[in-house]
């Protein structure tokens, strides 16, 4: 059930007439008071004999008779507005449970406490199945403000009580760090137009991903427009940029003119001081880049995210998860089109997973960042989709250790979020990684050498090579290690490289696990003979044992 609190000026005149009325798109089925605050408010859906409007003109001026008393001593905000929406699986509410509802609602705000005669006066009304909406004035009957501390708080936990009360579908409590959701106004233009997001959602991905693809201010700006969206930057007194406003082509009102989000409202994290935070502390460096295949690249700092959850501060792990956000924003762009579609779920997804009440650190997550960015500024690297696969396999792992984290500082809706991505990521993941598998496994070498490299994982990995020699992906797992071994490394050595690097524990193909390992250390250079001989002498550390949450 989600309420949503919001607050107007003037009197309730308009506010009274929108929810009697038709609605922009039909919506208003026969409007009607479901509760008000002396049980027997005139009801302009429920007076057969009366004109609509007069029984509309008496509800709103006995509403706000006590702001009327008031004068000018009235406050300039004196309307109180909450839609209360029920889930669409949930069953259909009476209006006398509607009623009851509204009543626990306004109590719990401070709008109307129990057994106060003198509270605000207010009207609950009902024009469709799945929603009410109650309408109050901030003014109490004895002339004094309400108390509605941290009314928006109270309301949500009351909300979730209910939830459990009727039997409704229980919603996960939130820390105020979630995007603001698109309006019932919003998703009915969308349908209209035949959009399956509104634009509000459309402008928040779009702000999101030039966030992320850009190095620097004027280059955000200008992925932005490239993409369509309209910036309306907001200056001070010096003339400095203080805010931006985002509008897209087609998104107007009702007098044609755009309609302008600013950053904020699209979620907390895209203001424009927030967007200049992220571009100052990910900027690239004044140095030259090291060269090397952005794919391996971003795979080895993905592959590093669950070591900075696991042990680095809640900072440092926050900016983590903001830099793997921005990353699986981008990675849609790169993907074979039939894995697009999972990979923007995910990205969505996850975008709620990037933000707590934990300020980030996004000093630690240049690399992911940056290699993410070469990635999507040259698309000609993205060869058989092997980099794609392996950047997944390794996100798989972080996301679900972001999954982890959130659950142990009790942020359920980042939970929620981190197990929702996975389900979209492993299916992105079967789409793209399938087809490489099986290319691989075409190339498969010798039996004989297959017999060698057999021999070598029940040295080096006995309590893992059976599972390993009777996995699908044993034939592509033994064509990397052939094609490793003819670029000049040694098949044990790199071999142990690979298992050294996290451990097969919960691997849910322990094979396909090694063969992205082994495909990226095999690119790598080679090491001469004296460098392996060296590596013979001095075996490889012991295998990580980090706590696992996830089998792939």
């Amino acid at each position: 059930m989600i309420p949503k609190i919001i607050l107007g000026q003037g009197d309730t005149r308009r506010l009274i007439a929108y929810l009697f009325g038709k609605g922009t798109a039909n919506e208003h089925v026969a409007p009607h008071l479901v509760a008000s605050w002396n049980g027997f408010a005139p009801d302009p859906g429920r007076s057969p004999h009366r004109d609509p409007k007069e029984v509309e003109k008496q509800l709103h001026t006995q509403l706000d008779q006590p702001v009327a008393m008031l004068g000018r001593r009235a406050p300039k905000t004196t309307v109180w507005h909450c839609p209360v929406r029920a889930a669409p699986e949930d069953p259909i509410l009476t209006d006398d449970q509607w009623a009851e509802i509204a009543r626990r609602i306004v109590a719990a705000a401070g709008i109307a406490p129990t057994g106060d005669t003198e509270a605000c006066r207010w009207v609950a009304v009902r024009h469709a199945d799945d929603h009410i909406h109650i309408a109050a004035t901030l003014v109490r009957q004895d002339g004094r403000r309400p108390r509605r501390d941290h009314d928006i708080r109270a309301v949500q936990k009351e909300a979730r009580q209910i939830e459990i009360d009727y039997g409704l579908r229980r919603l996960k409590p939130g820390d105020g760090t979630a995007a603001k959701r698109p309006t019932s106004k919003e998703h009915f233009k969308a349908r209209r137009l035949g959009q399956d997001a509104t634009f509000r959602e459309i402008l928040r991905l779009r702000v999101r991903r030039a966030m992320a693809a850009a190095s620097t201010e004027a280059e955000f700006f200008a992925l932005l427009e490239a993409t369509g969206v309209t910036v309306r930057l907001k200056l001070g007194p010096s003339g400095d940029a203080l805010g931006c406003n985002f509008a897209l082509p087609g998104d107007t009102n009702d007098k044609g003119e755009p309609v302008f989000y600013a950053g904020s409202t699209l979620a907390g994290d895209l203001s424009l001081p927030k967007i200049r935070q992220r571009l100052a502390t990910t900027s690239p460096e004044p140095v030259a880049i090291r060269p090397g295949n952005p794919w391996h690249q971003a795979t080895a700092a993905t592959e590093r995210i669950p070591h900075h959850l696991a042990h680095s501060d809640d900072a440092v792990a926050q900016g983590q998860l903001a830099a793997l956000g921005g990353a699986l924003d981008l990675l849609p762009l790169t993907a074979p089109p039939a894995a697009r579609a999972e990979l923007e779920h995910a990205a969505v997804a996850f975008e709620r997973a990037t933000r707590s009440r934990i300020a980030a650190d996004h000093v630690s997550s240049r690399v992911l960042r940056r290699s993410v960015q070469v990635i999507w500024k040259d698309p000609a690297r993205h060869g058989d989709g092997a980099g794609l696969a392996m950047l997944l396999d390794v996100a798989l792992t972080a996301v679900a250790y972001a999954m982890h984290w959130h659950r142990i500082r009790q942020h359920a809706q980042q939970q929620a979020a981190a197990e929702q991505t996975l389900i979209h990521l492993q299916a992105a993941y079967a789409q793209i990684a399938g087809p490489v598998l099986a290319g691989l496994a075409s190339r498969a070498p010798s039996p004989q050498i297959q017999r060698r490299y057999a021999h070598q994982l029940q040295q080096a990995v006995p309590e893992h090579a059976d599972r390993i020699l009777a996995d699908s992906a044993w034939d592509a797992l033994a064509t990397v290690l052939a094609q490793a071994e003819a670029a000049g490394h040694n098949a044990t050595a790199i071999l142990d490289r690979a298992l050294s690097q996290r451990t097969l524990d919960d691997a849910h193909s322990p094979a396909r696990a090694l063969t992205w390992r082994i495909r990226r250390l095999g690119e790598r250079h080679a090491p001469g003979p004296r460098a392996q001989a060296a590596n013979a002498d001095h075996p490889t550390a012991p295998r990580s044992q980090e706590p696992q949450t996830r089998r792939r």
